[in-house]
């Protein structure tokens, strides 16, 4: 929203300075962008009248100008403009004047002709671009007159940046309000005097669709010059306003929207065929419109209409085949209110804006379009001459305005001081608002108030509450620290903090990832299977974030594809977040949402080489052994039991699934080649996602004596069937420690060989382990371990049928 000083000083003049009335603005919540000059800084310009002009003897496009300043003798002034003759008046830049630009007027000879000073155009004096000719001023514009103080260039000109809720500030009167009520000036009443009508004729007006359409007013008014010029003042206002001057019709049109907030219409009388109208248009109806667009409309669309079909875009931009030309006679003036939610999105479905949708979308005043249309028919009447009809009004369904009510402990808590009542009150009546006060035995003092007409954004008592504070002056909250009652949080031995598990992991050469909850249907589906049933978003941000994920793999496969993208070639990353469940379970409460679980997860990816290229090691891509030791870091000192498993993401053969004390935390496996073709992987990544809850447990840590005493190993090759697993005998020498008295000296098994090809059965393979033992008191002796080794192995022959190799 642009305006300037000097228009908004003629509705509200508070004894501030330019910078002060800019913070004013900005801290009132009009932020002010830009607070600019209406015109760069010069000197020694003056209104000058040309008496005479003749030709330059010796230049066929110059001339030799009479130049009437104001003083006692005429200035001979050459000038080469197109649009120089005898009775305009110009800006005259007078000899020590000084342009901008630095740019100063000395006394000079062209081709041999003396010249006193320079006859300027707009664009020399930085008012506007035009710069096709001298910039003609009005013939009443007094001689000699400094041009500073005639076109008022001492002006600012302010851009304010309104939030969509603020429309009623999208007029100069909006704005006025608030400064009136932020600095407590007296804000200069306006009341458009009703024109009486001179002729009767009038044009039917007809709402039909009265929920689209609250109100429709307009008058006919015929014998009107079209062509008659705009007052220098009003396109001074629009220009600095942001807005072009057109013509006459347009500019008293698009003048009154600034100034009052009501966008209107001027139609060509004798272009509408019968009753002017509001309804919904027929689906595949087209109109052309003003920017000579041509449009098919929906049936959601509001239009304006004749007998002949839609003539104008409600709310939007008018049709071209009604539009008031210069050579138009006689017209009609439209002022209307349009339901905001019928407008929403118009714009933007037909990419384009106006003026008009920018307000009506936002919402404009349901009861300001007679006095708009009163004070238009005023401006139409000076500057185009022309006779009035009646007015015509037409009532639909318009805005109900409930009463707000604001507890005033309640505000003063939030506000975070204790503003008295009566201020509050206060703060409200300045802004125009009547407000009620009640005493509630429970709540204390409740002050009602019932938002105006033109406040959209007044609903509920947060909304009283913001006024209240922006208007007491948010600089005025004193800066408080915050206080809090802090208390040391219990941490459980048996409880891992979150950050330990990212530093091991970042330890393993993993980096960490953030990605969004949303993610795609089809992403949902490839990695979490027909059973993931998503939970759908009603309004996504975009088409491929439109599910709440399951799982965290999709995610992490969009980030190694993005990694690829930019030529990485080694890529660790993981992510912790929560993923999301229907569960008819969960109930509501403070952290959870009723029906939706949300656990936390912690998932994987690995990609590339085992290690970065170097001298020392040769470039093996990562498998999924490299991926189980991490995952068994990560777990350390607890164990982790790996079983073949089975998932729609994993490549079937190459997946497992990981089990603590029995139960399932989670999965690791290389990425499906149907998957690997459809997201174009030149290799399989290796994948794992696990429940945090596993992963932040740990078991309480036990002291334990330090033996002074030496450590004994035994290997044991074992010959067992190709589906016994490493996991199934290391479980069957735990159970042989726990049932064998003597076998508590056992202090480690590790498989250290596996063998199967040559000289051993197609259905067996070796396993060898290294057995570790020792006893706490005594050495051990060589018969006393060899007989438990021996207990050993008949107890894993009856345990997973092995025997020694």
């Amino acid at each position: 929203m642009r305006f300037s000083e000097s228009w908004l000083r003629e509705w509200v003049n508070p004894s501030l300075t330019t910078a002060e009335l800019d913070n004013v603005l900005t801290m009132g919540g009009l932020e002010v962008e830009e607070a600019t000059p209406a015109a760069p800084a010069f000197t020694g310009v003056v209104v000058g009248e040309i008496v005479s002009i003749e030709k330059h003897p010796d230049a066929d496009k110059l001339n030799v100008c009479q130049v009437n300043v104001g003083g006692e003798a005429l200035l001979q002034i050459v000038c080469g403009a197109p649009n120089a003759r005898a009775g305009i008046r110009v800006p005259c830049a007078t000899v020590g004047a000084v342009l901008p630009g630095d740019f100063k007027i000395k006394d000079a000879k062209l081709r041999g002709v003396a010249s006193h000073g320079m006859l300027c155009s707009a664009k020399e004096l930085g008012v506007n671009p035009d710069a096709s000719g001298l910039y003609e001023l009005p013939l009443d514009a007094p001689v000699g007159q400094d041009i500073r103080q005639y076109l008022n260039l001492n002006d600012t000109v302010f851009e304010i940046k309104l939030t969509p809720n603020r429309a009623d500030c999208l007029s100069l009167r909006g704005v006025a309000r608030d400064v009136a009520a932020l600095t407590g000036a007296t804000l200069t009443p306006f009341q458009a005097e009703p024109v009486a009508a001179t002729i009767d004729d009038v044009l039917p007006i007809r709402i039909d669709a009265p929920a689209a359409c609250g109100r429709f007013t307009g008058r006919v008014l015929k014998g009107v010059n079209a062509a008659a010029p705009t007052p220098l003042w009003m396109v001074q206002r629009l220009e600095r306003a942001g807005v072009r001057s057109i013509s006459a019709l347009v500019d008293i049109t698009n003048y009154v929207m600034l100034h009052l907030g009501q966008p209107m219409h001027v139609y060509d009388l004798n272009a509408i065929k019968g009753t002017i109208h509001a309804r919904m248009a027929v689906a595949g109806e087209t109109i052309e419109l003003l920017n000579e667009q041509t449009h098919t409309l929906q049936e959601d669309v509001l239009v304006i209409a004749d007998d002949s079909g839609a003539i104008g875009m409600a709310g939007v931009m008018g049709g071209n085949s009604t539009k008031a030309e210069l050579s138009t006679a006689d017209i009609f003036l439209e002022a209307a209110y349009f339901a905001p939610d019928v407008i929403q999105g118009k714009s933007r479905r037909f990419r384009f804006s106006s003026d008009a949708s920018h307000r009506f979308e936002r919402g404009v005043d349901f009861k300001g379009q007679v006095e708009a249309l009163e004070f238009a028919t005023r401006l139409v009447l000076d500057m185009c001459g022309g006779q009035a009809g009646p007015v015509l009004e037409q009532v639909g369904e318009l805005p109900q305005r409930e009463k707000l009510s604001m507890r005033v402990a309640r505000a003063q808590k939030v506000i975070g001081v204790a503003i008295p009542a009566d201020d509050m009150v206060a703060s409200l009546n300045r802004l125009q608002l009547q407000v009620t006060r009640a005493q509630d035995a429970i709540e204390g003092e409740i002050l009602s108030v019932t938002a105006p007409s033109y406040r959209f954004d007044m609903a509920i008592e947060e909304d009283l509450i913001e006024e209240v504070v922006r208007l007491f002056g948010y600089d005025n909250i004193p800066v408080k620290p915050p206080v809090a009652l802090q208390t040391m949080l219990h941490v459980t031995e048996n409880e891992r903090a979150l950050d330990a598990v990212r530093d091991a992991l970042v330890g393993m050469d993993y980096q960490e990832v953030i990605n969004f909850s949303f993610v795609d249907d089809a992403v949902e589906r490839d990695f979490a299977g027909s059973e993931g049933n998503p939970i759908r978003l009603l309004n996504p941000i975009a088409s491929s974030l439109a599910v709440m994920r399951t799982q965290l793999l999709g995610s992490l496969v969009g980030n190694l594809k993005t990694n690829l993208a930019r030529s990485a070639s080694r890529i660790r990353v993981f992510e912790i977040a929560k993923v999301f469940h229907r569960d008819a379970t969960v109930l509501a409460s403070e952290n959870t949402v009723p029906n939706i679980a949300q656990p936390l997860k912690l998932a994987g990816l690995a990609y590339g080489s085992r290690v970065p290229e170097q001298w020392a090691a040769a470039e093996d891509d990562v498998d999924f052994y490299d991926v189980k030791g991490d995952i068994e870091r990560l777990f350390a000192p607890r164990r982790v039991q790996f079983e073949a498993f089975t998932h729609v993401a994993a490549h079937p053969g190459r997946c497992a699934k990981l089990s603590v004390n029995g139960q399932m935390v989670g999965w690791l496996g290389q990425m499906h080649p149907r998957l690997q073709q459809a997201h174009d992987l030149p290799k399989a990544p290796m994948m794992f996602e696990i429940d945090m809850s596993a992963v932040l447990a740990r078991d309480v840590p036990v002291a334990a004596e330090v033996s002074k005493l030496p450590m004994v190993t035994r290997d044991l090759a074992l010959i067992v069937a190709r589906d016994v697993t490493a996991g199934a005998i290391i479980e069957a020498v735990e159970k042989f420690i726990a049932i064998e008295p003597t076998a508590y000296v056992i202090r480690d098994v590790q498989l250290f060989d596996v063998y199967q090809g040559e000289h051993m059965a197609a259905h067996e393979k070796s396993m060898a382990y290294r057995v570790s033992l020792q006893d706490m008191q005594t050495t051990l002796q060589d018969a006393q371990v060899d007989a438990l080794m021996q207990a050993l192995l008949a107890h894993l022959q009856v345990q997973v049928n092995a025997r020694l190799r």
